[in-house]
């Protein structure tokens, strides 16, 4: 047995998992912008609709949970029924896909775990300011920089 729910049941109970605008989306949003970051939420024209961009910096950040995405999948795989499992390990293929498209245009990806949001934000704010600071840098470094002639 797949799942023990109706094929009607499972739709339904799936059609409420928010995809946007979640609590842990909304969190780290409210936490950038009282740092005076500025960014665009789920961009479409991106691999993966990332949830946050900053966008001049070229940095896509997904926010994960840690079941929908699988967080160290392998230890707990064997705990869950057959049709999770697919389901699990599909979003996992389908976020490598898109984690590799992205940086093959030249972005930053930064994956923000659920566990890490909930038990150090601030560690996490931290990573993106130093995602966006890194850009800023090889940017000026690649501005200024000039070649000698031989």
């Amino acid at each position: 047995m797949a799942d023990n729910l109706t094929e009607k049941q499972r739709s339904y109970c799936m059609s409420r998992v928010r995809t946007k605008d979640t609590d842990l989306e909304m969190l780290v949003r409210s936490e950038l912008r009282k740092r005076g970051l500025r960014f665009r939420a789920n961009v479409k024209t991106l691999p993966g609709k990332p949830d946050i961009v900053l966008t001049a910096a070229k940095v896509a950040i997904f926010i994960d949970g840690d079941f929908w995405h699988g967080y160290r999948f392998p230890s707990w795989k064997n705990k869950v029924d057959m049709f999770w499992r697919e389901k699990i390990r599909k979003n996992r293929e389908r976020d490598k896909r898109n984690f590799t498209k992205i940086r093959g245009i030249g972005w930053r990806v930064i994956r923000l775990w659920q566990h890490e949001i909930k038990n150090d934000l601030e560690s996490c704010i931290v990573k993106v300011i130093v995602a966006k600071k890194q850009y800023k840098e090889g940017h000026r470094k690649s501005r200024f920089h000039t070649k000698q002639n031989p």
